[in-house]
């Protein structure tokens, strides 16, 4: 009888401490190189299952619509304009969120600028000797109003535009992994690639994720440090800036930012802007609107779009400034 109480009592215990105890998730680090840059996802997962192989075959599949540097990309045969290319879901949607938001941004934003990017050097061709008659020779091509998409096919009023997703492709792919791991039951995670970030849910001790803001430098080789930090809850972080990726030609430096209105890269103050928003494929394409509008008519183009927050670091007179909308404030530290 007593060895069946203790058999008893022993069951009873063992039940209770299955029924409370809660397993606790572990944490999946990873990253890697896409679309020429870096990659790095964390997640808590509580079967401790690494989905890297997955991500990878999902972020190189992408690339076969989006990609530029892929011969057979759906892109490149738009550009191409091949008969037979068929267009899908990825790509239907990249173009009619361009699209939005070149209407929005009265063109500040368009992904036909494909033709000057590479004639500046800032696309996969070899860079050309650009004059003013150059530039005015490949105006006429840049023209979101001139592309509309009819029954599944891409229809250009001029044969030589050319589309160029690069200011939006990457935030897209955000999203997607995003996506992706959602659908595997993770919601709590942070996903980077190329400064475009997402981060979901938190940490298992309740805290939230933090993401930095580079100070521009005086050159692309200079050490990188932290201009500010922000707390993300469920939000989305891109960032777009003119000090890393540039030129220099006859005392010239020359920015990959390029103004589809003028033909030229811009040449205003303002040096980076990141922008907080739903999703990252949202904040990765105003962020390089903004870069385009400058900080006025960009601070402007906020008080109209509240869903929308931004920092924006600008030089006046060579020394460093900021403007952070209020909705951004709450959230962010700058670092001194």
């Amino acid at each position: 009888m007593y060895k069946k109480f203790l058999l008893l009592l022993v069951v009873i215990i063992t039940t209770n401490y299955s029924c409370n105890y809660v397993e606790k998730p572990q944490k999946i680090m990873f990253g890697g190189e896409i679309q020429g840059t870096y990659y790095a996802i964390t997640y808590f997962e509580k079967d401790s299952i690494n989905y890297q192989g997955e991500i990878d075959s999902l972020l190189k599949d992408f690339d076969n619509t989006a990609s530029l540097w892929v011969e057979n990309s759906i892109i490149s045969r738009v550009n191409r304009n091949e008969s037979d290319v068929v267009l899908n879901d990825h790509f239907i949607e990249l173009f009619e969120l361009s699209k939005k938001v070149s209407e929005n941004t009265d063109g500040a934003f368009d992904i036909t600028v494909g033709p000057l990017i590479s004639a500046w050097g800032f696309g996969f061709s070899d860079r050309i000797k650009v004059d003013k008659y150059i530039v005015d020779s490949l105006l006429p091509l840049i023209n979101f109003k001139a592309v509309s998409l009819s029954e599944g096919k891409i229809i250009k009023d001029n044969p030589g535009i050319k589309f160029d997703f690069n200011a939006i492709a990457q935030g897209y792919s955000v999203d997607l992994v995003a996506g992706f791991l959602r659908s595997k039951g993770i919601n709590n995670y942070i996903v980077d690639i190329g400064g475009e970030v997402v981060a979901n849910g938190n940490k298992p001790d309740g805290s939230l994720w933090k993401v930095g803001i580079e100070k521009p430098t005086e050159t692309k080789d200079s050490e990188r440090t932290l201009k500010a930090i922000v707390t993300l809850e469920n939000k989305s972080l891109a960032t777009s800036g003119s000090y890393r990726k540039y030129y220099e030609e006859d005392g010239v430096r020359y920015s990959h930012t390029i103004n589809p209105k003028t033909g030229y890269p811009v040449t205003h103050s303002l040096l980076s802007v990141s922008v907080l928003a739903e999703n990252a494929t949202i904040a990765d394409v105003y962020a390089t609107a903004f870069m385009v509008m400058g900080l006025e008519e960009s601070i402007k183009f906020l008080e109209g779009n509240q869903e929308l927050e931004a920092y924006f670091i600008y030089s006046e007179k060579d020394i460093l400034k900021t403007y952070c909308t209020k909705g951004l404030q709450k959230i962010l530290k700058e670092e001194i």
